[in-house]
């Protein structure tokens, strides 16, 4: 396989955009990517934007965004509330909102999956290639019901401290998810031990992107 290396060898700090369209979809798509890459640069520029998320839904939002940032030296942390499952619907909102955050001008872009069966998932990856249009985009993969799974392309190895880090952080930050069959550690750790499985990580666990693009 060929290993694509970040942070850059570079004086400029590596800047990242961290998209999720709810409270936990960064944490569960890309958490423990975002621990890994802190523990190799702390000096990285990050903005962490929910777009969905209110009342205890925001305030476990900030809280998960601060513990999984905690070591980042730089770091903006966004919650909007955009309603959730209506994203479609408030799609001139947010597509406006998007305009905003040309300003970033990122490195590197964590989004959903544009062909992820939840319709808030599809718009914000729809409106990410919009509006970033020569900018390395990973598109992340969130388990659901609806079982749309598909095959990644790249792949980041972790190590037990980091998806060790994740799980806890995912399990402990929100409290108002925990009822649901779906959320549970087992589910998280079975899909990043799959994904490690499929590119060979030392320790056996990994997390998977879609990249559509990328200039070598």
């Amino acid at each position: 396989m060929l290993a694509l290396n970040l942070p850059r060898n570079t004086t400029a700090p590596l800047k990242v955009l961290c998209l999720g369209s709810h409270s936990d979809d960064i944490e569960i798509g890309c958490g423990g990517t975002i621990l890994r890459l802190l523990a190799q640069a702390p000096e990285m520029d990050i903005v962490w934007i929910v777009f969905g998320a209110s009342k205890e839904r925001e305030r476990e939002a900030r809280n998960s965004a601060a513990l999984f940032l905690n070591q980042a030296k730089r770091k903006e942390i966004i919650v909007k509330n955009f309603r959730d499952g209506f994203f479609p619907y408030e799609g001139t909102h947010i597509k406006n909102y998007f305009e905003e955050l040309k300003r970033i001008s990122p490195d590197l872009i964590f989004t959903h999956n544009r062909k992820d069966a939840h319709q808030d998932h599809r718009l914000i990856a729809e409106l990410t290639w919009n509006t970033f249009r020569n900018h390395l985009i990973l598109e992340y993969e969130i388990p659901k019901y609806d079982g749309d799974l598909g095959q990644p392309n790249l792949f980041v190895p972790l190590d037990r401290e980091f998806y060790d880090t994740k799980i806890r952080y995912v399990m402990d930050a929100f409290e108002t998810q925990r009822a649901k069959p779906w959320f549970a550690k087992e589910t998280f750790l079975g899909l990043m031990r799959l994904r490690g499985m499929e590119c060979v990580a030392p320790s056996g666990y990994a997390e998977a992107f879609y990249c559509r693009k990328l200039v070598l």
